[in-house]
């Protein structure tokens, strides 16, 4: 059976190999930059690269080959994670200079943990004139520049402008306070590093240490370790994400190996000035399968736009099975807003819209039949406490008793399509709207504005896309879309 109707549209994806975290968003000279961890020679090799695609408009991406690879010292085990700054009238030109900031990993592989010792993180910086060739690396901090509280898992930085200067969030794993030699056991907790540079990044001063606590401003591990920092301020607010390892699953929250969510802060607090966030106050950004290591930038028009890793290192369901000759891709790009209340919502890109042909309407308990995996479908003013929308029978995504969520048929064509994944739900006291988007093997789901998003692959055995709802809504509407 040919699998090409797989390899998705719109969503971005490596022409081979591995792909994981975005990295270095942003729109630089006219184009949209997007980088990502990349391992061309997957699964013979996993050593990371950086990938690099180039768009216009957010959809259809160009592959530009590999950006960076690992070839001094300080990066030898790999390019790791990372963002970049646009340096406005800084090149040689007076035009803009992009700098681009990530974490070169180094690992003396006879030690097995490498936690207290046996690596070497090193942050790195190199610059561009045109956003595809890149200066020599020059290394800003290594492993003695971190607080001796922090074991040597420290990446992932992402660097901004504010108040005059360029700061650093670099995630960290700290040392706990249990005095045993099992590091299992020590209760070693996620933090995030704040740094300083009043010099466009050429060096670096710890600023301060972001740390969990309760309600009660006590300290409170939450996860091993927090990777992939990252903030956004929208409507008065400034939020922390972070992407916490080692949360135990709940019934209805936490569901995958990692998180990925975020702290909001409170109304006028700056990341720059805290000290601790409340993990009372997390949120997911998405509960679906397939999502990880989001990375937020804000483009020309003022937009906060986010793009997350449409996969995961959970080896209990596959992105890659029989027939497909990469793994993972991108999640669509996603534009979040604030409302009123300092709720964050994400919905997909406006140019997505643009995509959309012709309405179809989407009759109750009625199957619609289109010619190809790649739709946009939306139910408003939904009226029931229970209802389901089926995707090619295998695929339902569901809302009853005060739960919402997704989840394969127990069905041969079911586990077929999930690839080893089952079901995420979440509970949900009202449901409002849905916005599904399927792009040959991908599926994100939209709940309520985008309050609620759900993330997932699947692998159906034909390129035809039927859809099925017996929700109660004023109206239903399937858009085919424009590739």
């Amino acid at each position: 059976m040919s699998t090409s109707f797989w390899n998705p549209r719109l969503h971005l994806q490596p022409r081979n190999g591995w792909l994981n975290d975005p990295n270095g968003l942003c729109e630089f000279n006219g184009f949209y930059h997007a980088f990502y961890q990349y391992a061309p020679e997957w699964p013979k090799d996993e050593l990371k690269h950086w990938g690099h695609c180039t768009s216009k408009d957010l959809l259809h991406w160009s592959d530009q080959g590999i950006a960076l690879s690992p070839d001094i010292n300080e990066d030898q085990n790999g390019v790791f994670s990372g963002s970049a700054w646009i340096d406005h009238g800084a090149s040689s030109d007076g035009e803009d200079l992009m700098r681009v900031f990530y974490t070169g990993n180094v690992v003396d592989t006879t030690i097995d943990e490498r936690i207290d010792e046996g690596r070497e993180a090193n942050e790195i910086m190199v610059t561009s004139e045109d956003g595809v060739h890149f200066s020599e690396k020059k290394v800003l901090l290594r492993n003695s520049d971190y607080p001796q509280t922090c074991t040597l898992h420290v990446r992932d930085p992402k660097v901004w402008e504010q108040d005059g200067a360029l700061h650093m969030l670099l995630g960290a794993r700290e040392r706990g306070v249990n005095d045993t030699p099992n590091i299992d056991e020590r209760g070693d907790f996620g933090c995030v590093l704040v740094y300083d540079s009043n010099d466009s990044g050429e060096s670096w001063k710890l600023r301060t240490t972001i740390r969990p606590v309760d309600a009660k401003g006590n300290p409170h591990p939450f996860g091993y370790m927090w990777e992939c920092p990252n903030l956004c301020r929208l409507g008065g607010y400034e939020f922390l994400a972070v992407c916490p390892q080692g949360l135990p699953s709940k019934t209805f929250r936490w569901h995958n190996m990692w998180q990925a969510g975020y702290f909001p802060l409170p109304q006028g607090e700056k990341i720059i000035d805290a000290t601790a966030v409340n993990v009372d106050s997390f949120t997911e950004w998405d509960c679906g399968f397939d999502f990880y290591a989001p990375q937020i930038f804000e483009d020309g028009r003022g937009r906060t736009i986010s793009i997350g890793w449409m996969g995961t290192f959970d080896a209990s369901y596959t992105s890659a099975p029989e027939g497909m000759d990469r793994c993972h891709v991108m999640t669509l790009p996603r534009e979040i807003y604030a409302d009123k209340k300092g709720t964050l919502h994400q919905v997909p890109v406006r140019e997505l819209k643009e995509r959309r042909k012709a309405a179809l309407p989407l009759q109750n308990d009625t199957t619609l039949e289109l010619n190809e995996l790649l739709a946009d479908i939306e139910l408003t003013d939904i009226r029931t406490t229970a209802g389901r929308l089926m995707l090619n029978e295998v695929l339902a995504v569901s809302f009853e008793h005060g739960t919402f969520g997704i989840h394969f048929a127990d069905t041969a064509a079911g586990k077929e399509a999930a690839a080893g994944r089952s079901e995420r739900f979440i509970r949900l006291e009202t449901l409002r709207n849905i916005r599904i988007v399927v792009d040959a093997s991908c599926v994100e789901v939209y709940a309520n504005d985008g309050m609620e998003v759900f993330s997932t692959r699947w692998f159906p055995v034909e390129n035809k896309l039927r859809i099925r709802s017996n929700f109660d809504v004023s109206s239903a509407s399937v858009y085919p879309l424009e590739p």
